[in-house]
């Protein structure tokens, strides 16, 4: 049993996801991070940086945080989703590290500056905008030979599509990238990605149609 505390973000679903497609037990607890839940001591004990996702394997009692580290866990612990040696775990690895330095951190802010606080910071706005587009561009060059960022479907799919699913946030048209919309509405299908996409509460949207 996996005890999964979360909220509804990218970084959440990404191990909602993991967990479902997996078919792993888990109980979810929200974390309401607009009500600042995260900063709880209780929380802390599990999530040092207070920050969503975390898990408690209740197997071994190992608890961790950080979205990257939990799904290398969680595939290491079913052998799922990550090849364990040669050319496919590489390629896993670096397209996650890509989400986890890369597209996560610039596309959150293209949410901060050009969402949620748009006329405050032109400057951050323009550049943050055009970071996501050359961003976009990069998966999608990417997607135009590979069906998958690692080949086959994997834990780095499931780190870079949740962050895709806000394209609305960031302005982006997925149109302009065909390899990024075919594989978009390829994982947006999978039955598990549709359950994780709802947790810890439905979406009374859904996920987002291109």
């Amino acid at each position: 049993m996996i005890d999964f505390y979360t909220w509804s973000t990218p970084n959440g679903r990404k191990v909602s996801i993991m967990l479902e497609e997996c078919g792993l037990d888990y109980t979810a607890h929200a974390i309401d991070i607009s009500k600042d839940e995260q900063f709880a001591p209780a929380f802390l004990k599990i999530a040092p940086n207070n920050r969503i996702p975390a898990i408690v394997d209740t197997d071994n009692g190992l608890s961790l945080f950080e979205s990257g580290a939990i799904l290398q866990y969680l595939a290491q612990k079913t052998g799922k989703f990550w090849a364990p040696e040669g050319e496919a775990h590489w390629r896993t690895t670096e397209w996650l590290m890509w989400q986890m330095g890369g597209a996560g951190p610039m596309l959150g802010q293209v949410h901060h500056f050009v969402k949620f606080n748009k006329g405050k910071a032109v400057y951050a706005e323009e550049r943050y905008a055009k970071e996501a587009l050359r961003l976009y561009g990069v998966l999608d060059r990417r997607l135009a030979e590979a069906e998958y960022v690692a080949g086959e479907y994997s834990i780095a799919d499931m780190s870079i599509w949740p962050w895709i699913s806000r394209f609305e946030w960031q302005n982006i048209d997925l149109n302009d990238f065909p390899s990024v919309l075919r594989w978009y509405k390829a994982i947006a299908d999978r039955p598990a990605v549709q359950r994780g996409y709802h947790v810890p509460i439905e979406q009374p949207a859904g996920i987002p149609a291109p």
